[in-house]
């Protein structure tokens, strides 16, 4: 997105198209407008090559929802252009939540309820249970993905806010805190699902909560989680410089938000081709999760998942930009291997870049077999990101003339 001008969508042939919804003529007439390739426009919209044939050529119609909502995204469409809002996504119920120790005991929900209609003021400990309640979800996204927790995260901000006129003192200040945390984790969910305005409006939204309630590791934080979207988004220098923000302009952090910032300076300048100051970065980073690790307790709650393991992903992901695919291959399967089974949306997605590695080397039977471990979760809960990762694999495979392309090819078909 933003590669191309937006103005194209005022072509005439172009807007009929996407009217109509007759998406082999969209791909057809943007790549004509735009001047890119079969591949490129796949890549854009995560499916490969063959398939952005079929669908111009009419042998397949685009009957899926996720599809559907990734050309959307991967080209950059406003809603208003289409003929009807692409369909939603319906709340689910949330498993592994309703367990004993979650929902407030009957005189707690009392005092929750009561704050929040403004009938008595707020007490500590109807923030207590809102900061483990918070904590747990935290936990379920790793396992059920973000899509079901959408609507019950922005209601509970909503609740956390209405908590505000009854809060006096330091509570108040509490509570600001708390509704700090709840809109960086939305940003992280609408982040997740592709949704990159909502991700940026809301970490803003979060940063300016963390100010104001004097919370220097969320201020750090939300500059290190924009820093990830412009990575995300190939934006290198800009990744660097949010991340420098990270470490200078929110002062006496933890540990490990300075190891995330560092870490996410490195990918940055990774990205960018500097090999010698991402490797320096890393070690920076390395050394501040080291120390870190020797005083779990001085980090903030969102921090659990920032360990060895997690770092050692991150060594993987640097050495894929730098062209390193023995050291992004080696780093990438030590992390997983101590991955905890839990974290079933970050076991896709680095499953699919350890396939992209695998597939980049030349390593054709290792990229197949990492791809189809992650094709169900990747399908499931690792879309947009995982997903997409998949096709680009795909494609690296299909460019190399091996079998093990139209394997994969096949197998994303079927989930799609």
């Amino acid at each position: 997105m933003g590669d191309f001008d937006a103005g194209l969508w005022s072509h005439p042939r172009l807007a009929a198209a996407l009217l109509d919804e007759d998406w082999g003529a969209v791909f057809r007439t943007y790549r004509r407008l735009a001047g890119i390739s079969q591949m490129r426009l796949g890549e854009l919209v995560g499916l490969v090559q063959p398939d952005v044939s079929e669908i111009e050529r009419g042998r397949r119609r685009v009957t899926s929802v996720e599809v559907r909502q990734r050309i959307i995204a991967g080209l950059g469409i406003a809603r208003e252009r289409l003929s009807a809002a692409a369909p939603g996504v319906e709340a689910l119920p949330v498993p592994g939540l309703a367990f004993s120790g979650t929902a407030p005991d009957e005189d707690l929900l009392s005092r929750v309820t009561n704050a929040v209609d403004g009938s008595h003021r707020v007490d500590t400990a109807t923030l207590d249970w809102l900061d483990r309640l918070l904590a747990e979800h935290r936990r379920a996204e790793d396992f059920i993905g973000s899509r079901p927790l959408v609507a019950v995260m922005s209601q509970q901000l909503r609740t956390v806010v209405d908590l505000y006129a009854a809060a006096r003192g330091p509570l108040a200040e509490r509570v600001v805190r708390l509704a700090a945390e709840h809109a960086q984790f939305l940003a992280w969910m609408a982040q997740d699902q592709g949704q990159s305005a909502a991700a940026l409006a809301w970490y803003d939204r979060s940063h300016e909560w963390a100010l104001e309630a004097g919370d220097s590791d969320m201020a750090a934080t939300t500059l290190s989680m924009k820093a990830h979207m412009a990575w995300s988004g190939g934006r290198g220098n800009r990744c660097v410089r949010l991340a420098e923000a990270a470490r200078w302009s929110a002062p006496h952090t933890s540990l490990g938000v300075q190891g995330m910032a560092a870490q996410m300076e490195a990918r940055g300048h990774a990205l960018s081709h500097a090999p010698d100051e991402a490797h320096r970065l890393l070690d920076d980073a390395q050394d501040l999760i080291g120390r870190a690790a020797q005083r779990p307790e001085d980090e903030p709650p969102w921090m659990y998942f920032y360990d060895e393991t997690w770092f050692t992903l991150q060594r993987g992901m640097a050495a894929m930009h730098l062209g390193d695919w023995p050291g992004a291959t080696r780093h990438i399967t030590t992390g997983l291997d101590a991955l905890p089974t839990g974290y079933r949306r970050d076991r896709a997605w680095y499953l699919s870049c350890l396939a992209h590695a695998h597939a980049a080397a030349g390593e054709t039977e290792q990229a197949l077999a990492a791809a189809l471990l992650s094709v169900p979760d990747a399908a499931d809960i690792g879309r947009p990101h995982a997903w997409n990762e998949l096709h680009t694999t795909a494609s690296v495979l299909l460019r190399r003339r091996v079998p093990e392309g139209r394997r994969l090819t096949d197998a994303l078909r079927e989930h799609d």
